[in-house]
């Protein structure tokens, strides 16, 4: 069993103070950053680019695990690499051809994960499983945050799991959307060891990071 990892995601922080938000993560014992790259056309909102991710790299020695919900998304996977992402995650609808997708992605040295919105079935990536790290399942429709998590993902994490085992593959399986104290532990059951939360790692118990953070590890 893999260690339960927590990756907060920034797009619950407070934009004006995005370094501090950053450090006190790294304090309270996140394991990583979770940065949610919006284009306004794959998805219906616009956050952030390789500009700000480079700022704030120079200001932690944490990985970013950068989820890229842009298309078309092969051009720009150079940039967020060159601005200091650790892990790049795609989507497959958002690129003409995957596995060149994946394969520019190792050619720089980065983790390449491959995320699936919850109406994409696990069939459409079995064919790549061998070559990438990381399964990012949403589990709300990506764009925005808090929004209310969708339980029938977790047959998805459950088949993902089973292929894994039976195939010895070491991608990591991460959730992401509207992952909470309650639903976290049906996550990990199910075969989830990354979690991805912002609401309730910032806002829930008068924002105790710390605590949050602990919580949410918790089985």
């Amino acid at each position: 069993m893999k260690k339960i990892q927590i990756s907060p995601s920034i797009l619950s922080a407070d934009f004006s103070q995005l370094g501090n938000e950053i450090k006190k993560l790294e304090d309270s014992g996140a394991d990583m950053i979770h940065v949610d790259v919006m284009d306004g056309h794959f998805v219906p909102n616009l956050t952030i680019g390789p500009p700000v991710i480079k700022a704030l790299k120079k200001q932690s020695s944490m990985i970013f695990d950068v989820h890229l919900m842009i298309s078309p998304v092969h051009k720009y996977i150079q940039a967020f690499s060159d601005a200091g992402a650790d892990i790049i995650t795609i989507h497959p609808e958002a690129t003409e051809n995957l596995e060149s997708s994946i394969i520019k992605i190792k050619s720089l040295n980065k983790k390449a994960g491959v995320s699936l919105n919850p109406e994409t079935n696990v069939d459409v990536i079995t064919d790549y499983l061998e070559k990438i790290d990381l399964v990012l399942i949403m589990s709300v429709n990506p764009g925005f945050g808090g929004q209310k998590f969708m339980p029938k993902v977790l047959d998805k994490i459950k088949k993902l799991k089973k292929i894994q085992e039976k195939e010895n593959y070491d991608f990591d399986i991460e959730i992401d959307g509207g992952i909470n104290f309650e639903n976290s532990k049906q996550a990990i059951q199910a075969g989830a060891n990354i979690l991805v939360s912002g609401t309730t790692i910032f806002k829930s118990n008068n924002g105790d990071i710390k605590k949050n953070i602990e919580l949410l590890r918790s089985k």
